[in-house]
């Protein structure tokens, strides 16, 4: 895996940084934020896109979570079949995240279900699989949507972020949202006009519906940026024990920190997962021995690289981690049919 960086120009960070904290902004505002006109924010992003440098994914967040199941799976291959395995793993709407690993596994797949048994059903077996280790993810702390760029001052950053809206009624999610959530997922600016055209719906009730489910984090709106574009393009993988009167708190903590992308909760001996997004795999060392000195304890029982991301948050990406395609991340999609032959020794909560 090369560690070299092909780094973004300054200005696109910030573009990137700007949309991280408000996707669905117009471009005079974020033009205006950044000192630029609307049209060359607007053709800045474009670029960036079509180059699979950086993009923007929509799916379920907030409270909606807790409709859905998430888990890992740990992944052994036979030699020779990781990427073709891989490959057949990020066509399934319900993997989100599909990342080739130096480590304790050949790959991690991150899938989501709607009920704890379709998890299970919903691991595909396919040639090339020797053994899977599945494990429950009960809570997520913290996940890709926070992380940023860092390439604007706090200041520009508040002033494009919106205020979280403030509801107490339960949250009602139907059809029509699970359609909108999928018409974002293919174009994340879509004006409600266009989102209402394509749903067959009034404009007001999709304007109504997004303010809604967009303002109560229900959907989460993220930009990301190719790992080999990124000024962090090393991802690390840790599985930690802590004791469970401390995981609430730790995990706090640890969401805290910048380096950090996703903080999970797991059902396993290691009960939570932390992934780290760093500008050298020899920062590992760093932030290890600053966890032992913030958090003693905490225990490291596992360690991954990514050698590659095949797919990201529905994103299939190439050897350089650029975007190149999508499947869409449909989460109440139907379980594939398991074919005869299983050899994948599928043992759930290991």
């Amino acid at each position: 895996m090369s560690e070299e960086s092909a780094m973004l120009a300054e200005q696109d960070l910030k573009l990137v940084d700007a949309l991280q904290a408000a996707p669905r902004a117009s471009w005079s505002t974020l033009g205006q934020a950044l000192g630029l006109g609307a049209v060359t924010a607007a053709r800045r992003w474009d670029a960036l896109v079509d180059r699979g440098d950086a993009w923007l994914t929509a799916y379920v967040g907030g409270e909606l979570t807790a409709q859905l199941s998430l888990a890992f799976v740990e992944i052994d291959c036979e030699p020779g079949a990781v990427l073709s395995v891989a490959s057949a793993l990020a066509a399934d709407p319900r993997v989100a995240t599909v990342e080739y690993l130096a480590g304790p596994c050949d790959l991690l797949a991150h899938v989501v279900a709607p009920t704890v048994r379709e998890l299970g059903a919903h691991v595909p077996a396919v040639p090339g699989v020797v053994r899977t280790r599945t494990v429950l993810s009960p809570r997520m702390f913290t996940e890709g949507s926070r992380w940023r760029v860092r390439a604007i001052s706090p200041g520009q950053r508040e002033a494009l972020s919106a205020k979280p809206a403030r509801h107490r009624a339960p949250l009602r999610f139907g059809d029509t949202d699970r359609a909108l959530i999928l018409a974002l997922g293919a174009d994340a600016r879509a004006s409600a006009a266009s989102l209402a055209a394509s749903l067959g719906v009034g404009a007001t009730t999709v304007r109504r519906r997004l303010d809604t489910l967009l303002g109560r984090g229900a959907i989460r709106i993220r930009c990301e940026i190719a790992r080999s574009a990124s000024p962090a393009p090393v991802t690390v993988t840790l599985w930690l024990r802590v004791p469970p009167d401390k995981l609430e708190t730790t995990a706090r903590s640890l969401a805290m920190l910048p380096e950090v992308r996703m903080c999970a909760a797991l059902t396993g001996a290691a009960n939570l997962m932390l992934v780290l997004w760093l500008p050298s795999h020899h920062d590992t060392v760093a932030v290890e021995a600053l966890l032992a000195a913030k958090l003693p304890w905490l225990e490291i029982t596992g360690r991954a690289v990514t050698l590659r991301s095949v797919k990201l948050m529905g994103r299939l990406l190439d050897a350089s981690g650029r975007g190149t395609g999508r499947v869409p991340l449909d989460f109440w999609a139907a379980a594939p049919v398991p074919e005869h032959g299983d050899r994948s020794g599928d043992r759930p909560g290991g």
